[in-house]
């Protein structure tokens, strides 16, 4: 049974719990956001490249002027109480520590920015508990995010002082309990909205990485079915496991296979990345004659700067400039009831 499908209740030892997303940076301002850029994209596992053109890219092109554009853009979304990614992590946190009662500690933490792993595991290992549990929000495994939260985790682990033991979950790309809570999401939303068609629009990686994933040289991306299944070959490839998602999610909710499209947003710079590309599906969708049109993004489980921005503020103003009447962004997992319930349910698996 999948981590999802267990409900064992752990009645001792006391369990910690660290869930980690991302990051973000502490405010819209310039210099916080520049801040934050250059601890993610100084990241060897995010810019996958030399040291040396890596530290030319990030000093000398991105971060004199990406910070005040990205600044720009988390002002359109900053919440009075800080940017959504870092609230909904917080009600999560909140909701799933409710959930699971006292046998367990959760805490909140990020790969880059605030609250960071360090603090989080400190905070875990200072109230007792015997074991820690940790895993990324992400639902699908990539090198650039998941690997370098997974080697963050690890790494501040061994400098603790006699820590208990760690133990960090995997991807969970096609888990019933995940599924089954974006469609307790957008089920109803796709409902009232009655979208002329549905695209499912995951976060994109250069092309570079994914055949760097596969060892062999023989598989990803060698053919244009590559991803049409998910087997020994391609369990833990980013782009098979996010078609793995959206057939999943697409049999839940019920979306015919012409009524809906898988496609990979937020490229950078000029290397080639996964595709399709979600800007130039969305030109497609208009030439057909879509009009009404409903994105989801399965591979953030909170909403963010890539769903509230990327798509639910620019998306919707290309799609608007294409002609099309309307485009829903169907919101995010967040803390949603069911996805509390999901956590919870993989959390008492893996405790036991």
């Amino acid at each position: 049974m999948g981590p999802f499908g267990a409900s064992s209740i752990v009645s001792s030892p006391r369990i910690g719990i660290l869930i980690v997303n991302l990051g973000t940076p502490d405010s819209p301002k310039v210099q916080d956001v520049r801040r934050y850029l250059r601890e993610f994209l100084g990241d060897p596992r995010v810019l996958d490249m030399s040291p040396i053109a890596r530290w030319f890219l990030l000093n000398l092109i991105i971060l004199p002027f990406r910070p005040r554009r990205s600044a720009h853009a988390y002002e359109q979304i900053w919440q009075p109480k800080g940017s959504p990614l870092l609230i909904h992590g917080q009600e999560l946190a909140t909701a799933l520590a409710r959930e699971l009662g006292g046998s367990f500690k959760v805490e909140l933490a990020m790969r880059y920015g605030k609250p960071g792993i360090r603090k989080g595991l400190e905070s875990l290992c200072g109230s007792g508990v015997e074991r820690v549990i940790a895993l990324p929000l992400f639902p699908q495994y990539s090198e650039s995010v998941t690997g370098s939260i997974n080697a963050k985790l690890r790494e501040e682990h061994e400098r603790l002082h006699s820590p208990p033991p760690l133990q960090i979950l995997g991807s969970f790309c096609e888990e019933p309990g995940f599924i089954a809570a974006w469609a307790a999401v957008a089920g109803p939303a796709l409902a009232s909205f009655e979208p002329d068609h549905v695209v499912l629009s995951f976060h994109g990686l250069p092309e570079r990485q994914i055949l760097a994933w596969d060892k062999t040289g023989t598989h990803c991306l060698q053919s244009s079915d590559c991803c049409d299944s998910l087997g020994s070959k391609n369990r833990g490839c980013y782009r098979a496991e996010c078609f793995a998602t959206a057939r999943a999610m697409s049999r839940e909710l019920g979306l015919a296979p012409e009524h809906h499209d898988v496609s990979f947003q937020s490229r950078l710079l000029r290397d080639p990345w996964i595709r399709p590309y979600t800007d130039e599906v969305l030109t497609e969708l208009a030439g057909r004659g879509v009009r009404r049109l409903a994105v989801l993004c399965p591979a953030f489980v909170a909403d963010c700067l890539e769903t509230v921005e990327e798509i639910g503020i620019r998306g919707r103003e290309q799609w608007s400039q294409l002609g099309g009447e309307e485009l829903l962004l169907v919101p995010s997992l967040n803390a949603e009831p069911r996805w509390v319930e999901a956590l919870a349910d993989q959390l008492r698996s893996a405790a036991t």
